[in-house]
């Protein structure tokens, strides 16, 4: 173990997932619990009314919740589940969900705040951690708003970009596509998308998110179909390594406190609650409304983790293939589906379904390291910026990036502590504001 993973370990150990757990369920009970009294209506919203656009100005609902998700649904919900389940044992699942209630109220705030004190720069509305720094909290608190900005920035080229493009190079390791050929042609992707900018990201999530989403919740249930008499014993087996102290002497791959460890650290690392990230997108839509376009961030901690990675987890549990100790998540995602439809076939949907997600991630962080440099830097920097990110896209073909994701640990790290300050800073004005939202709700 070096030094770089020593100290991404220590980050994100226990008393960081302790103390972002006080500080969400604090922030939730400022804004009533969202997630439970509103879960319902963030639901019927999100599916039911997603093509408005509010205001008649900036993206759609739909192109801001797609892009906030092409963000959050990486390759994370496919290897970093089967990854959890080998290290955390099957409990993990179970603290992954409690991580998602919380992660739901965490995101609620982030979204409600980003949409109340965003700006208009360029013609487009823009928004996030930063802005409500600024706008909210005052000049006093730039210093916040720029760490979050620069490790922003410089993190969407690391976790958002280069290490998606070398997953995808691990799951099309049996096709027959060179490396080199496979990262060129996602960096044209990745530049010609970015020119338009949020409206270019979220015309094309909107194409890709549900595409991708649904073909691989559509293979996941398949095989839980297909193995469904199995099904009621892996929800016993998730419950049971969850809650016993003695899950490790009961059977369970993985001690009692490894599972809420992996469980938590799966969960908020999946649909990203805390870390400040989808606020940037969400910003950017039409909607006047700071309530209603943060009743998605629910629907988007929802969609990520309630329902993606749990297909991914029960369709591993279902299968009975073995795990592997954590390494190699993704090729036990594909001898899960390999029980189902062949193994040449199962390769071949993982590779096209990582690669989608892959796409998608990058798409999300593309536009939330280009709205970090333009608060700092203003408009000029955003043409610089596309083209070093698109650029970066091929350096995993050329050099290994383990470093890449020690440093991109600490990075995000930064980014969750100066967001979850600024969150607790502005609960005050977020549970006041929030209360004439609810009031205002028809009954």
């Amino acid at each position: 173990m070096d030094f770089l993973d020593i100290i991404s370990r220590a980050l994100w150990g226990a008393p960081t997932l302790a103390a972002l757990t006080a500080a969400g369920l604090w922030i939730s009970s400022g804004c009533r619990f969202p997630q439970i009294r509103l879960f319902c209506r963030a639901i019927r919203r999100s599916v039911g009314r997603l093509g408005e656009r509010g205001g008649g100005e900036g993206t759609t609902a739909l192109e801001a919740v797609c892009t906030a998700l092409a963000g959050t649904i990486g390759t994370g919900n496919i290897a970093g589940v089967a990854a959890a389940l080998s290290l955390g044992g099957p409990g993990a699942v179970f603290w992954m969900w409690v991580s998602a209630f919380i992660g739901m109220g965490i995101k609620y705030a982030e979204i409600f705040l980003a949409v109340r004190y965003r700006e208009r720069r360029d013609g487009e509305l823009v928004g996030g951690p930063m802005y409500y720094i600024k706008n909210g909290l005052g000049g006093r608190f730039y210093p916040l708003a720029a760490v979050f900005c620069a490790a922003g920035a410089m993190a969407s080229l690391g976790m958002g970009n280069m290490m998606q493009v070398g997953s995808v190079l691990t799951a099309a390791g049996g096709l027959p596509v060179p490396p080199l050929v496979l990262c060129a042609g996602m960096a044209v992707l990745i530049f010609l998308t970015c020119r338009d900018g949020a409206a270019g990201r979220g015309r094309a999530a909107a194409k890709v998110v549900p595409v991708m989403a649904l073909l691989y919740v559509a293979g996941g249930v398949c095989v839980i179909g297909v193995n469904a008499e199995r099904l009621p014993s892996a929800l016993r087996e998730i419950l049971s390594c969850a809650l016993s102290p003695g899950a490790a002497a009961g059977g369970c791959a993985g001690s009692a406190v490894s599972a809420v460890s992996w469980g938590f650290r799966r969960g908020l690392f999946s649909n990203e609650a805390g870390l400040g990230s989808s606020p940037i997108a969400h910003a950017s839509a039409g909607t006047r409304s700071p309530g209603e376009q943060a009743l998605m961030g629910i629907f988007e901690v929802f969609a990520d983790t309630i329902v993606v990675c749990t297909v991914t987890a029960l369709m591993i549990l279902t299968s009975g293939v073995p795990l592997n100790g954590g390494a190699g998540g993704a090729e036990v995602c594909a001898a899960a589906l390999g029980t189902v439809f062949g193994g040449r076939a199962a390769a071949l949907f993982m590779a096209v379904c990582m690669s989608l997600f892959a796409f998608s991630s990058v798409l999300g962080w593309s536009l939330y390291g280009e709205r970090c440099v333009q608060f700092l830097w203003g408009e000029r920097a955003k043409g610089a910026y596309r083209a070093v990110f698109a650029i970066t896209a091929l350096t995993p073909a050329l050099t290994g990036f383990k470093t890449v994701i020690s440093v991109s640990d600490a990075l995000s790290f930064l980014m969750l502590c100066s967001n979850m300050v600024s969150l607790c800073l502005l609960r005050q004005n977020l549970k006041a504001e929030n209360c004439n939202f609810i009031q205002d709700l028809p009954r």
